[in-house]
């Protein structure tokens, strides 16, 4: 347990131990209910993973559910997976752009549930950008520490989940080994998964003994990088992200490609 919840209270990221998530998650095809961190390790290109998904818990003993996961901005998602999507890490932490929001139904009304989500290792490669194209350029660095970002709404009843988008634009990216405020530790130019999970719930403290649901969608695959390298990334993140300001006015995204 001290392993599994070892961040800060004030930020809602957890800290996987050692054992778990040891293989990339083009590996992992397979999902045992019995096992649930095991199950919370699983990584599917599509759609949910086939397992049952029951209570442990007493007191959450209400009505069967079928949850159902969408992404929210599927289309610019999907105009940048086409070039290749980056997502700059830095030492203090860097939000994601697009966000990632993802819209829920088919949860019990009454039951309360805990959403989270995790960024993975897409494969066990190094890259870099070479001839305007991303090109495998080695094995991949050491992995990082891998954490879970819970969000902060959790648990929270269904009924509150699936009333509007849940977004997770708080959680941040960084590439500081020793970083202690919960954010994603990440290797730059590695390509990672995001992955989504639906835990039923009420309490955080039950996560390491709870089955997890766990939603994957391909198109917000990234590679993550210190400095964008492809313009055409750049531009689109001008263009799109309503923060970009200082891009537009100053020229800063190209100045720090220099």
């Amino acid at each position: 347990m001290s392993s599994f919840l070892a961040q800060p209270s004030f930020f809602p990221a957890l800290t996987f131990p050692p054992s778990a998530l040891t293989q990339p998650v083009a590996d992992r095809t397979d999902c045992e209910a019995a096992d649930a961190r095991r199950c919370a390790a699983l990584g599917h290109r599509c759609g949910p993973p086939p397992c049952p998904f029951k209570s442990l818990w007493p007191d959450d003993e209400v009505d069967e559910d079928e949850p159902k996961v969408s992404l929210d901005s599927k289309d610019l998602w999907n105009e940048f997976y086409k070039m290749g999507t980056e997502m700059v890490i830095t030492k203090s932490g860097r939000r994601m752009f697009p966000p990632f929001k993802v819209r829920v139904s088919g949860l019990d009304k009454k039951a309360k549930y805990i959403l989270l989500m995790d960024i993975v290792a897409a494969d066990d490669c190094r890259y870099k950008f070479h001839n305007s194209h991303w090109v495998v350029a080695g094995k991949a660095d050491p992995e990082m520490p891998r954490r879970m970002y819970i969000h902060p709404d959790s648990p929270s009843k269904g009924e509150q989940w699936m009333t509007k988008p849940v977004a997770f634009h708080k959680l941040k990216l960084t590439n500081n080994i020793s970083d202690k405020h919960g954010f994603t530790i990440l290797n730059s130019m590695h390509k990672y998964q995001p992955r989504f999970h639906i835990v039923r719930a009420n309490d955080v403290m039950k996560l390491p003994c709870c089955n997890f649901r766990t939603y994957v969608f391909p198109e917000t695959e990234f590679i993550a990088v210190t400095a964008y390298q492809n313009d055409k990334i750049t531009q689109l993140k001008i263009d799109n992200n309503p923060f970009a300001k200082g891009f537009r006015d100053t020229g800063n995204g190209r100045r720090e490609k220099r």
